[in-house]
């Protein structure tokens, strides 16, 4: 985890700023009748941050992610970026999906050139180049012929991440991407994670429903309610950068996760008693509301 990422092609100026503004989305049942997921919701990702976003089981996060990346359309309100609507997926927001989404019959290398070569705006060589430059800053330049299913959760999770950056987005948006790994792969792909933000400041959307996680990561921390979501809180989190994870035993830390969790649990109470399932942030709350 410690190699050398000054060397990566990405730049400051090609980070974007991400405005939701008022959006509201709804779902048709199978009955044919509307479902309201997404209701007046408003934040904005600014340029070179790092936002993550954190709510109850079943808010409506992964909506909201599919939504900035266009594959979703709001039934009103706007999303815009840098100041132009979205109207639909492009390359300049990248999503990096909760399973992994590497085609299984492509080696690792054939699936970060897969989509340059599909947009033909570099020479083959010069995107294999870029693509074997980018595979050694991640810790894979020795797998790169390896196929998904002879690589590790955390191995797979760094070829996503690479084949998301060789594109160069202005926003990456990440919805869950270390769900499922085991505690210590986690703890140092968010170590990883954080330490290639540091390097590159490329706009980051980041969904979790973890706290330490989220306050580890984020520079601005977006607490959602629950579904219908919409927006109960933004709070900043001024730790220092780089990242230690030490830096979560701190007082400011420690009031940030409070603040967050008193948030969470009220909103995962009122869901429990309409009628919803019991939420991880609540159980997390109960586990550890001496904090």
């Amino acid at each position: 985890m410690a190699e050398d990422m000054g060397a990566i092609s990405l730049r400051l100026s090609g980070s974007g700023s991400l405005k939701l503004d008022r959006v509201c989305f709804s779902a048709l049942e199978r009955d044919g009748e509307p479902t309201r997921l997404v209701d007046d919701c408003s934040f904005i990702a600014r340029r070179g941050e790092f936002t993550v976003l954190i709510g109850p089981s079943g808010c409506g996060k992964t909506t909201l992610m599919k939504l900035a990346a266009g594959y979703l359309a709001p039934g009103a309100g706007t999303i815009e970026l840098d100041g132009v609507p979205v109207m639909g997926p492009g390359s300049d927001r990248l999503l990096v999906f909760q399973e992994t989404a590497l085609f299984p019959w492509m080696t690792t290398l054939e699936n970060v050139v897969y989509g340059p070569m599909v947009q033909r705006r570099k020479s083959l060589s010069e995107i294999r180049d870029e693509a074997s430059s980018l595979l050694d800053k991640v810790g894979l330049g020795d797998f790169k012929n390896r196929y998904p299913r002879e690589l590790s959760g955390g191995m797979q999770r760094r070829a996503e991440l690479a084949r998301a950056l060789i594109n160069d987005p202005l926003v990456l948006l990440m919805d869950e991407p270390f769900r499922g790994l085991d505690a210590m792969t986690r703890q140092l792909m968010q170590e990883y994670l954080a330490g290639l933000f540091e390097k590159t400041r490329t706009t980051t959307i980041f969904v979790t429903s973890e706290i330490d996680e989220a306050i580890f990561l984020a520079d601005r921390l977006v607490v959602l309610k629950r579904s219908p979501t919409s927006v109960a809180c933004e709070m900043s989190v001024d730790l220092p950068r780089p990242r230690k994870m030490d830096m979560l035993l701190g007082d400011e830390a420690t009031r940030i996760k409070k603040a967050a969790l008193d948030l969470l649990y009220t909103e995962a109470v009122s869901d429990f008693e309409s009628g919803g399932q019991v939420s991880d942030i609540k159980e997390a709350y109960e586990r550890r509301h001496a904090i």
